[in-house]
């Protein structure tokens, strides 16, 4: 059977649930919609995991989010990023995960009340260990199109690393790099031209001064 072809008025008639986001969030990444793709990138010591770590939080104001921590686990510099971040505040929306796999991943997703918002970090932890893969993550995304996947990709060169993540990086929707603490993005709703998000400020003043 052919798939279904989308005339103009069809997709104009499409309505979307969006972040009604404001400040700082409003100006670096707009109100994009709710099951948006993200792929955030950047180099170790960045401010990468403070970043995935603030986006969860702001996450679980709209719905349940998993943390699947791959790389870290619950190691004691992920429990401080929790504690300064006062994640305690999201008890009951937030969990965290270290070791499923991506078929246990789906069956969780299957589930009433499940998550609305997954955090895969890393993607390429993942797919080393956890039978991640391009395809699976499309076919996962195609599964539970409600919901909104954000991808933390590490990278080498200014690229993520390795070719799954090079290749999810282009079919996401949000595409945030982070660097010297300023989460930067580069996706299809960003917001106001040459805006950024800060990760965290006194780490964006060290960096401008080259402490």
């Amino acid at each position: 059977m052919a798939s279904r072809a989308y005339t103009p008025r069809d997709i104009e008639a499409k309505r979307y649930e969006c972040f009604d986001w404001d400040g700082e969030w409003l100006g670096a990444f707009g109100n994009p919609s709710m099951d948006s793709r993200w792929g955030i990138q950047g180099i170790s010591a960045s401010g990468k995991s403070s970043f995935a770590m603030q986006l969860s939080k702001k996450l679980c104001e709209y719905g349940p989010t998993v943390y699947l921590s791959y790389e870290e686990g619950v190691s004691k510099e992920f429990q401080r990023r929790l504690q300064y971040l006062h994640m305690g505040e999201t008890q009951g929306r937030f969990s965290v995960v270290t070791d499923e796999t991506v078929e246990e991943v789906s069956e969780r997703l299957s589930r009433k009340k499940s998550p609305r918002f997954v955090i895969v970090d890393s993607f390429q932890v993942g797919c080393e260990l956890y039978g991640w893969s391009y395809e699976r993550a499309v076919e996962l995304m195609r599964l539970f199109p409600q919901k909104g996947f954000v991808f933390i990709l590490q990278e080498d060169k200014g690229q993520p690393l390795g070719k799954p993540a090079k290749r999810l990086k282009y079919i996401v929707d949000m595409k945030v790099r982070v660097a010297g603490y300023k989460a930067y993005c580069q996706g299809r709703s960003a917001g106001e031209p040459g805006n950024y998000y800060v990760v965290w400020e006194e780490g964006v003043l060290m960096t401008s001064n080259n402490l």
